[in-house]
């Protein structure tokens, strides 16, 4: 989850482009000031790295293991997605099985809500949307409106009452 537990040394993100693992690394390598290795050719003191790709709208999975605990995942993610200018998607605070932190190449970070289906190669999102508070997905799942991420609302969704 994002910045709930900084001790957990696992993050998992999702790229709303297809991207190279290689370049991948190297983002998170600079954001984090650390070397980063493969989980096939692990290096000490190392963050390991999987990326893989799916379909859908945030087709390339990353995985970061022995995460250092001394930063916040949300900066990390924030500072990745500018050097890869893509979206990034990772957890949020809540327990809605929909809703994320989206990470943009702005800097910005902001909650949203996707869809996901389940393959044999991973999670596939599509369907991204502002939390508004008023989306469907957020009375669906608990957490939105108590979320450290609050729900933001727009001119074509205001905010619930």
């Amino acid at each position: 989850m994002a910045d709930a537990d900084p001790t957990a040394g696992l993050w998992s993100w999702c790229a709303s482009e297809r991207l190279e693992a290689v370049h991948v690394r190297t983002a998170v390598s600079g954001a984090l000031r650390l070397p980063v290795a493969t989980l096939d050719a692990p290096v000490d003191g190392a963050v390991l790295c999987d990326v893989w790709h799916v379909g859908g709208e945030f087709p390339t999975l990353i995985e970061c293991f022995l995460a250092p605990g001394d930063v916040a995942e949300a900066t990390i993610a924030s500072a990745v997605s500018v050097r890869l200018g893509a979206d990034l998607l990772l957890p949020d605070d809540t327990l809605n099985p929909t809703r994320y932190v989206l990470a943009e190449p702005d800097g910005t970070l902001r909650a949203v809500h996707v869809e996901e289906v389940e393959t044999d190669d991973g999670t596939e999102r599509s369907h991204l949307r502002p939390c508004t508070g008023d989306d469907p997905d957020c009375a669906r799942g608990p957490g939105c409106g108590r979320s450290r991420w609050k729900p933001a609302p727009t001119p074509e969704r205001p905010a619930a009452a």
